[in-house]
């Protein structure tokens, strides 16, 4: 299993970056979070989960053990795949899904596109002893999880990694939010979605 990889960052993407290892480029799907950390051409360590399928070999990245493991362990729940584990990690750090899980809290869960009242129901009762309590207390031999970048401080970031200018990406947000794209409530912002929308309109042709 390749447990992480530490090398220089070729390239960043929406969906992931490519980390050169000893000459080779190395494609890690990662969260906004962790590619929010990433710079092109800085050296950076991610830690990764490989997912082997007969078809595929895809790497995952993330930016401590501890996601990496959250990730891990949400796939042992019935219905959970890489993909969802992922975009459970995109909208919420560890920490918030261990006390979601724990306080059964299934709104929480079902703000992540894909999971549904039932989706949630099954993740608690399948999960509830298995991702250990928040804080401190996390996963033996985990280091805690970095403090998670607000929602904004996510795309920003992301953008500006792409090459785009901070007014440009403030601009971008801001037309978002008069559309009604972004709710008024932070905390169910979806990243993924708002990083998608925000390079469509980045790349239309300014009048």
């Amino acid at each position: 299993m390749i447990a992480h990889l530490r090398g220089t960052v070729a390239g960043v993407a929406p969906d992931g970056a490519v980390i050169e290892v000893g000459g080779v480029g190395m494609r890690v799907q990662c969260t906004p979070g962790t590619l929010a950390t990433l710079r092109p051409g800085e050296s950076a360590q991610v830690a990764t989960a490989l997912v082997v399928r007969e078809d595929s070999l895809t790497l995952f990245g993330f930016a401590s053990e501890d996601e990496r493991n959250v990730f891990e362990l949400l796939q042992t729940a019935s219905g959970v795949g890489p993909r969802l584990a992922l975009a459970m990690l995109a909208v919420h750090s560890p920490d918030a899904l261990r006390r979601a899980v724990s306080a059964e809290d299934l709104r929480t869960l079902t703000m992540v596109p894909g999971i549904g009242q039932k989706g949630a129901q099954r993740i608690v009762l399948e999960l509830k002893d298995r991702l250990g309590p928040p804080g401190d207390a996390a996963l033996p031999g985990t280091r805690p999880a970095a403090r998670v970048p607000s929602w904004r401080d996510q795309v920003e970031s992301g953008l500006v990694n792409l090459g785009w200018q901070p007014r440009d990406v403030d601009r971008a947000i801001a037309a978002l939010e008069e559309e009604g794209v972004i709710g008024a409530d932070g905390e169910e912002v979806n990243v993924a979605t708002v990083l998608r929308a925000a390079l469509r309109k980045l790349s239309k042709p300014q009048r």
